[in-house]
């Protein structure tokens, strides 16, 4: 049997649940057992943070950059500062330029453009949501994706085209860290400091420390202690593995390899390492949901048919459909939309168009246990020896976890080279100089990797590295210490003028760049009208801020029943649910949609309700 003909038996019912889900109790006891297992969790000390300094801090070592930074110190007084030049950062210079302003600096401790793609360069990088919506821009730049889901070199490669077609690199400091920050009242500026010796002093600052830069370990013994080679996927070091972003790791040949970390980066890496390495030990807490990947070249003439204005059209649909069940209808038909679209076939069948609550809770149940057995199918289907398949199949709901699509992750696991090991139910003891114990096993390694995410459940300071002073010297480490407090995730009272962008007590959605795009032009906004109304500070009123706050909790309240049925992980803080510092858990405003449109609304009323104005 060939490859093609392989693939084709094993996904012959591909996206066709072929069982009935009629015992809810056993599927319920069955998935709380999966979750005890993984239970009683650290939260987010699960992990280690990987400071700027100390022991670890060399596992944040930039790989990409050519040397230290070169360029003098700066002395500017500005319009705005932009901290971090991810899509983030690009995306607000470009708003910013759209309407006149330019007298702004894009800072980031990367070297180039880029943000998440900068920095996660691992073989077999790819986005995971349709290049055609996660792409920004591309209406304004022509740029053709050249598949549907692109590498990470070509979305780095294209945050680089875009710094260079907005002009924004006259604008960037890289290689420079924030060190401090502090509000002048006298002035109505933000005086920040860098590691370089810059002295910026801003009439506006946004700060959005990523979601997917800060790299943290796993909270092991013995990190430290190894003398073989080890790496964070987001720092990988291709001088020791040789190849790229595509594979060929061909320095792996005669290596003992180990991965720590199944999510959506080992789900990528891993087929990569398993290639190449004369052998290889997956170490799993919890599997990863895995869907076709589904990927195709780019249909040239398909794309540039499309109409004026598709882009906004087909993010906003994929977003409603995929996170909010708000509609079926939607041109994108992939895994995220197929799994949405079958959830609201199963409700109709249950209750038609108008289900009862019951109905539709009901339905949803039952058609996210029915999905999740098609794709445990697909496990067996592909994965030859049943004790590894049994270690890949998921017993989770869907969105407790990000999914994954892949086409060789999977098949991976059919090498004999190639094992992987339950830490849930022999877990990691420690780590030595020459390798991990697991129980009474060593695994003697040359090199171990580590897919182990980025940091989520710290305070905001702690992530972004820096404090901030606000008035009358109002510490932001004080005020976030136990979880961010903002109005509209944007503002937050006594640190005027300064914007909190990313999923800082905003809204949840599948395409974060959507997120971005939205934040963007909404914190423009605002930055124009003060400067075109000679406004000198804004900032949320406390009744405005604590509206917000309770918003937010009630939502929090919502989804508690969810999130304590999931297994822990980065949506639920790891199973602590009130460890508020996460704004994955205690953060996030309802469906995208209604999140988007209460901002459009705000800004067409244009009377900056819930603001306090200094003029």
């Amino acid at each position: 049997m060939t490859i093609s003909e392989e693939k084709t038996t094993r996904d012959a019912h591909l996206w066709t649940p072929q069982r009935k889900v009629e015992d809810l109790e056993w599927f319920r006891a069955k998935y709380a057992a999966e979750r005890d297992r993984r239970l009683p969790n650290t939260g987010a000390d699960t992990f280690k943070a990987v400071d700027f300094d100390g022991a670890l801090a060399g596992f944040d070592a930039d790989p990409w950059a050519d040397g230290p930074r070169t360029a003098p110190a700066v002395t500017a007084d500005l319009d705005m500062l932009i901290i971090g030049a991810g899509f983030m950062g690009l995306s607000a210079g470009i708003e910013l330029k759209k309407i006149g302003v330019t007298n702004f600096k894009i800072l980031d401790v990367a070297a180039d453009f880029g943000g998440t793609w900068y920095w996660n360069r691992y073989p077999g990088v790819r986005c995971d949501v349709e290049s055609y919506i996660y792409l920004p821009f591309l209406e304004e730049t022509g740029y053709i994706p050249t598949e549907r889901y692109v590498r990470g070199s070509e979305i780095f490669a294209y945050c680089r085209q875009l710094g260079e077609r907005f002009g924004l690199y006259e604008n960037a400091l890289f290689q420079t860290r924030v060190t401090d920050m502090e509000w002048d009242e006298t002035t109505a500026r933000w005086t920040v400091r860098t590691d370089g010796g810059d002295v910026l002093r801003a009439r506006f600052v946004s700060t959005q420390s990523g979601q997917f830069t800060r790299p943290q370990l796993p909270g092991i013994p013995g990190v430290e202690t190894f003398r073989g080679h080890s790496f964070h996927t987001s720092r990988w070091d291709y001088a020791y593995t040789g190849g790229d972003i595509t594979g060929n790791l061909e320095k792996l040949r005669d290596k003992r390899v180990a991965i720590i970390g199944t999510g959506a980066t080992g789900v990528q890496a891993i087929p990569q390492l398993a290639e190449y390495a004369e052998s290889l030990v997956v170490f799993q807490r919890t599997p990863t949901q895995i869907a076709p990947r589904e990927n195709a070249p780019t249909d040239v003439e398909w794309f540039r048919s499309l109409p004026e204005g598709w882009g906004r059209t087909r993010r906003a649909s994929f977003d409603k459909c995929a996170m909010d069940r708000a509609t079926a209808d939607c041109e994108v038909d992939d895994g995220w939309i197929k799994f949405a679209k079958y959830q609201l076939n199963a409700v109709y069948e249950a209750g038609g168009a108008e289900p009862t609550l019951d109905q539709y809770m009901d339905a949803m149940e039952r058609s996210d246990y029915q999905w999740n057995e098609m794709l445990r199918d697909r496990v067996d289907a592909v994965v030859t020896d049943p004790a590894k398949a049994e270690k890949l199949k998921t017993y989770y709901r869907t969105m407790c976890k990000r999914p994954g699509f892949s086409d060789d992750f999977l098949p991976a696991f059919n090498k004999e080279s190639v094992d992987i090991v339950d830490t849930t139910a022999t877990p990691i003891d420690r780590i030595t100089g020459t390798g991990i114990v697991v129980g009474d096993r060593a695994y003697e390694v040359d090199l171990i990797v580590y897919a182990t995410g980025f940091q989520q459940g710290r305070t905001w300071t702690d992530k972004a590295g820096y404090d901030v002073a606000g008035c009358n010297g109002n510490l932001l480490s004080k005020k976030f210490a136990h979880g961010v407090s903002t109005y509209h995730g944007f503002l937050s009272g006594d640190f005027p003028n300064l914007f909190f962008l990313g999923f800082t007590q905003s809204t949840q959605v599948s395409n974060i760049a959507n997120l971005i795009d939205h934040q963007a032009k909404h914190m423009v906004y605002m930055v124009g009208k003060c400067l075109a109304e000679g406004i000198r500070a804004i900032e949320p009123t406390p009744e405005a801020e604590a509206a917000w706050n309770r918003t937010i909790s009630e939502h929090a309240e919502m989804r508690r029943d969810w999130n304590t049925t999931c297994t822990p992980g980065q949506y639920n803080n790891e199973g602590r649910l009130d460890d508020r510092r996460s704004t994955l858990v205690a953060g996030l405003h309802g469906p995208g949609y209604v999140y988007f449109d209460l901002l459009r609304t705000w800004r067409e009323d244009d009377r900056f309700e819930g603001i306090a104005v200094t003029r």
